[in-house]
């Protein structure tokens, strides 16, 4: 050693008292940096494995995969032992080689500067890049080949490492360590985005995924199917008529309102009035629906979707009546409405694709319930003035007052339109037969009846509720 440098200041004193030539502690401190890069790199590799693949990998049966199963298990002690250990390597050559460059440098600034420069390069090359790049790209072949040291290392430090963490839980603000990879949904979110860019999951997988975050952020109001699209049946019906709504309607379950439709009292259920046809026989058809009816489950069209899914399935109820902030029917939410907010819209495998307009005849064209009202006056040369609605349906519902199903039929500017089949799992109209109608003398008795009624209301209700 230098002994012209090694006494005056403290540093100098202990570079002196080592013992060891300059060279020794050169590779010594070179060591404590390789050792804290392989540290650097398994505890890469361990943030990557989660405890799932962990358990898979372990399935073989060896030794090195049932010890990575245990670490990945507990991967936060583990990790924090590792990051113990890799401080330790590095404050420990950092100081080997402060002590070479005193000893060549002297006591002073040109010898804090070189070990401060050398370490920082060193450092980031040796511990912080390489090593963690390559925990990284080959982290499950890291972590099972370094599994047994770190879990016999945290057997043996498990003490120490607890009573640091302790302490630094002591001092550090907040919650300490947080359980698990993501703190938000956003960031499960951002992850399922690069799995799908990655080619791990499907785009209709992805979307899904999504689909059940933004669940607990959808109400029933956005779900529901409005009452206005809504089918009912008045109490006093009879089973006989309540079967023939069923069977028109194409549902299985319909609710049962007493004056009005926000005064729903019960819902029909089909399998019900089945049951009850077979099991007594010819007259129990004429049976008024609010013997057989069932209880109505009522929820506020606030209620969030996923709370809402919870308690049905808990329940099991499948069909719900939404209630608006005045109390009154706002629409009805069935589990399949939520189901196609994680899955999309369920169709019928019978469900087709139809042209706008089919020309059956010369006198009978059948369209699209989605055809513009324009469209279709155009189609007959006639003008349809109602400003309230777009498409055909729309305006079948506006002329009815309720959703048209199957069989129902309106008159409108000399038009026949009569409602044929249905598509979707909400079996909506999907097409209606339209035809030309002999015109009625002009007047007020061919358009009101005496009480101002609207005599195409009149015979649309009469034709719709005919069998119901």
């Amino acid at each position: 050693m230098n002994s012209g440098h090694t006494t005056g200041t403290p540093l100098a004193a202990a570079a002196a008292a080592t013992g060891l030539p300059d060279l020794q502690l050169l590779v010594i401190a070179a060591g404590l940096v390789v050792l804290a890069g392989v540290i650097a790199m398994t505890e890469a590799a361990l943030v990557v494995v989660s405890p799932a693949r962990a358990a898979e990998l372990a399935r073989d049966g060896s030794r090195s995969a049932r010890a990575l199963q245990i670490v990945a298990a507990d991967a936060v002690r583990h990790v924090n032992l590792l990051l113990l250990l890799r401080l330790l390597c590095e404050l420990t050559a950092t100081t080997l080689v402060a002590l070479v460059a005193v000893d060549t440098f002297g006591a002073g600034w040109t010898a804090a500067l070189v070990t401060a420069g050398a370490m920082t390069v060193v450092s980031f090359v040796v511990v912080g890049v390489g090593p963690r790049t390559i925990g990284r790209q080959h982290a499950f072949v890291v972590a099972r080949a370094t599994a047994p040291l770190v879990r016999g290392l945290g057997r043996a430090l498990n003490p120490l490492a607890s009573l640091l963490i302790l302490i630094g839980n002591a001092v550090t603000p907040g919650k300490g360590f947080r359980e698990g990879p993501f703190a938000t949904q956003i960031e499960l979110r951002e992850l399922v985005d690069l799995a799908e860019q990655r080619g791990v999951v499907e785009h209709g997988e992805r979307q899904m995924i999504h689909s059940v975050f933004a669940l607990g952020d959808t109400i029933a109001r956005e779900v529901m199917v409005p009452r206005t699209e809504m089918v009912w049946i008045e109490r006093h019906k009879t089973l006989r008529q309540a079967l023939a709504l069923f069977l028109r309607s194409g549902f299985s379950r319909i609710p049962v309102i007493g004056g009005n439709v926000d005064d729903v009292v019960g819902i029909i259920y089909l399998k019900d009035v089945v049951r009850r046809a077979h099991a007594v026989g010819p007259g129990s058809d004429e049976v008024p629906v609010v013997e057989l009816m069932r209880p109505a489950t009522f929820v506020p069209e606030s209620k969030p979707v996923d709370d809402l899914l919870s308690e049905m399935q808990a329940a099991r109820t499948h069909l719900v009546i939404v209630v608006d902030e005045y109390g009154g029917t706002g629409g009805l939410v069935t589990i399949e409405d939520i189901l196609e907010e994680i899955v999309g819209e369920i169709t019928d495998e019978y469900d087709v694709e139809r042209p706008p307009v089919e020309r059956l005849d010369d006198d009978r064209v059948r369209v699209t319930a989605r055809l513009p009202v324009e469209d279709l006056g155009e189609l007959f040369d006639v003008e349809i003035s109602d400003d309230e609605v777009e498409t055909v349906g729309g305006l079948m519902a506006h002329v009815l007052g309720r959703v048209p199903i199957p069989g129902a039929e309106v008159t409108v500017a000399g038009l026949r339109l009569v409602a044929e089949g249905t598509t979707g799992r909400r079996n909506r109209v999907d097409t209606v037969l339209v035809s030309r109608t002999v015109e009625q003398p002009a007047g007020p008795s061919a358009e009101h009846t005496a009480d101002g009624k609207d005599h195409r209301h009149a015979r649309a209700e009469e034709r719709q509720h005919a069998d119901a």
